[in-house]
């Protein structure tokens, strides 16, 4: 019969001279120390200081030390904060900050004023009536607002990394969320001002503007960044000799001559709105057409020449306007 094991009995601690008879005498205590491994488990290291001994881990005392551990950097880079919005003005200028004033800011508004009023010239010289020539006017604006309102918004981080003046998305003055809506609440006006040139009319229109928001998202940092230029402007006779009124268009075709021509044209403006961005493209790696040329010939000399080309197209352009007219018909 195995002898049961009973626990020894600890030996009390000497009682200290003085202590009263029937005080209980505190126990001694033990230095901290390692807490010993689980049965069947490896035991774990603690840190390693930097002379190579090994600590133990941290364990709770009478001193109320304790031992911290110093995290090696992780040598992943870490993305710069976003840029502090530019803060706005106070007092009565305090208006040029106002929601309105920004997203007409925005939508590039000396573009879009010069591609409506130029179409409405060009549909005045057409004989389009009065009414039908203020409908193209509005319709045009629209849709150029939204294409401002879309580049501003993919190149947003860009503006910002060059601190381009003039771009309210970029300096944190127009909260993206509010572009994004205006530029729904376009697109849901710009829809019915267009079938109201006539199906036809409307649907070509509709087109060139979502050749525009494609091509603020493809093509433009190579050397095909013209061709959706090219392709939108190439719409526009289309759209004002299909167009009418009151959803009712016509059935005259345009002149091919005219359609080359406004494509050149858009070739034109490509190279004249691009101009003013060249540093900063260069500096992104873009490699597109107008940057090709500018390195060639420098950029006081393609301005000049830019604006030669835009003056020949617009001369042909009316040539053709009043001897064959907009549309065969």
């Amino acid at each position: 019969m195995a002898r049961p094991h009973l626990p020894r009995r600890r030996p009390a601690a000497p009682r200290p001279a003085g202590t009263p008879v029937g005080e209980p005498v505190a126990e001694p205590t033990t230095p901290p120390g390692p807490t010993p491994p689980a049965a069947g488990s490896a035991p774990t290291p603690g840190p390693t200081s930097s002379t190579g001994s090994t600590t133990g881990p941290t364990t709770g005392s009478t001193t109320g030390s304790t031992s911290t551990a110093t995290a090696e950097p992780s040598g992943t880079p870490v993305a710069p904060p976003p840029p502090t919005p530019r803060a706005r003005r106070t007092g009565p200028a305090r208006i040029l900050d106002s929601t309105p004033v920004l997203l007409v800011q925005a939508a590039h508004p000396r573009q879009a004023v010069a591609t409506a009023v130029l179409m409405s010239v060009a549909a005045a010289l057409a004989d389009r009536p009065t009414r039908e020539l203020g409908l193209v006017l509005v319709t045009v604006l629209v849709g150029q607002a939204m294409l401002g309102w879309h580049n501003d918004l993919v190149d947003r981080r860009r503006d910002a990394t060059h601190a381009t003046r003039g771009k309210p998305l970029a300096d944190g003055r127009l909260d993206p969320g509010t572009a994004w809506f205006a530029l729904a609440c376009g697109l849901l006006a710009l829809v019915p001002l267009s079938v109201a040139h006539g199906p036809t009319a409307g649907l070509i229109y509709l087109g060139s503007v979502a050749i525009g928001l494609l091509g603020n998202l493809t093509l433009r940092t190579g050397v095909l960044s013209f061709v959706p230029w090219a392709a939108a402007f190439a719409t526009y006779p289309a759209f004002l000799s299909y167009g009418g009124w009151g959803g009712v268009g016509t059935d005259e075709a345009p002149q091919p001559a005219m359609v080359l021509l406004a494509a050149l044209l858009g070739v034109g403006v490509h190279l004249l709105t691009a101009l003013w961005g060249l540093v900063a493209d260069h500096e992104d790696g873009w490699t597109y057409l107008p940057l090709r040329l500018g390195l060639r010939l420098g950029a006081a000399r393609l301005l000049a020449l830019t604006a030669l080309y835009l003056g020949l197209v617009t001369v042909a352009i009316g040539f053709v306007g009043t001897t064959s007219g907009l549309g065969t018909g």
